[in-house]
């Protein structure tokens, strides 16, 4: 038998197991005992939890549900802040642009003050000349 052979044979015998476990799990699913009792048991868990709630709840402790919501909530305040640092952050970049801004203009003022006293010491020499 040569390795295609192989190969086939083994997909063949594949294929047919799934087909086979497939047509179980359909043919469970359709049984009206075997699907009654797969609710009954998710409704008996919904039950289940919702007397755990109640319980935690009455020993004032948080549940699974009630811990999940506060997960949730403190990840959208974290969220919420990030953006309020990087708000924060080019705020100060900006601020700290208006601080240059400001150097310059005292720079302006000075030499502005200082081409005022040359012009009136050149005014001041020419009228005594």
């Amino acid at each position: 038998m040569s390795t295609d052979d192989k190969k086939d044979l083994r997909e063949r015998v594949t294929r047919g197991g799934e087909d086979a476990i497939g047509k179980i799990a359909q043919d469970l699913l359709d049984n009206p005992v075997v699907h009654g009792a797969a609710k009954a048991a998710f409704e008996a868990r919904e039950r289940a939890m919702r007397a755990q709630e109640v319980t935690m709840g009455a020993l004032n402790l948080p549940s699974a549900s009630d811990l999940e919501r506060l997960t949730r909530r403190i990840r959208g305040v974290s969220q919420r802040l990030e953006g309020i640092e990087d708000g924060l952050d080019r705020l100060e970049d900006r601020l700290d642009g208006l601080g240059a801004m400001k150097k310059l203009d005292a720079r302006l003022a000075a030499i502005e003050a200082t081409l005022e006293r040359l012009e009136q010491a050149i005014a001041s020499k020419t009228t005594a000349d």
